[in-house]
């Protein structure tokens, strides 16, 4: 007998349920904070399960708990935020935010002022340690180079402005690492120093981009504790040795700090 559009909805949500059970530990219950109404039905409930996921709901059933909807309403929900890659479902993970909302995050990013917001911070970071500062924006799996300051030094590191460096090397990349969405690429082998990054506030690295290379990173939050940017001081191995480096570290999150108040966080 043929079924109702209703009907077929209805089971296209059942039988999403029970693959999301079979896949992932079910129960979950996500507590949002009360969202805005617009008055754009469609706008607001596509926002409500991004919210829900961003906060941790991983399972159909769990999206659908935490922003009230019904399922079918649900179901075309999910599948309408997939087919536009602001959701994506992993397996053994569940449902996470898509690919598209880092490209318009990105975007945002550059629409900023946040490069001239950082310069003060970063001129003051070059004079007190006498090393090249450099400001870096994530963007995919790369880094970009968004604003430097060279050192005065005669034998310095210089990063070129829109330089675009590889996330798995360098301690900028760590920080994004440690606070941002994992990589596509390769990374095992500074996995335990991501998470010494995050322990302690701000990263370090030694000739791992290239030789004879050392530099000090630490991440800029924006508004909702959101990981914008990295500062980095850099300069020749010679003159970063770890202990100069844990003294570097202190001076580098201090500037993250002066640029995180002036965006308001």
């Amino acid at each position: 007998m043929p079924r109702s559009k209703e009907e077929v909805e209805r089971a296209r949500a059942l039988d999403l349920e029970v693959m999301d059970r079979a896949a992932i530990e079910d129960g979950f219950r996500a507590e949002l904070p009360p969202a805005p109404n617009t008055g754009v039905g469609v706008l607001d409930r596509a926002v409500d399960v991004l919210d829900a996921v961003e906060a941790g709901a991983r399972t159909f059933t769990a999206i659908s708990d935490a922003t009230g909807l019904t399922k079918p309403t649900t179901h075309r929900m999910i599948n309408g935020l997939r087919a536009h890659g602001f959701l994506m479902h992993v397996g053994g993970v569940g449902y996470a935010l898509g690919p598209r909302l880092l490209n318009l995050a990105t975007t945002a990013l550059r629409e900023l002022p946040l490069r001239q917001l950082a310069r003060p911070a970063l001129e003051q970071l070059a004079r007190s340690t006498g090393e090249s500062a450099q400001l870096y924006v994530r963007h995919g799996d790369h880094r970009i180079c968004v604003d430097a300051v060279e050192s005065e030094s005669e034998l310095r590191t210089i990063v070129q402005i829109g330089a675009s460096l590889p996330l798995g090397r360098g301690s900028a990349g760590k920080v994004f690492l440690a606070w941002g969405p994992p990589s596509d690429e390769g990374v095992d082998d500074i996995r335990q120093s991501i998470a010494t990054t995050r322990r302690r506030g701000w990263a370090d690295s030694y000739g791992e981009r290239e030789p004879g290379v050392a530099s000090v990173s630490a991440p800029v939050f924006g508004p909702g504790d959101h990981l914008l940017a990295a500062i980095s001081v850099s300069g020749p191995r010679s003159r970063f040795a770890p202990l100069q480096a844990k003294r570097y570290g202190p001076a580098v999150v201090e500037a993250a700090r002066q640029v995180e108040q002036l965006l308001g966080r």
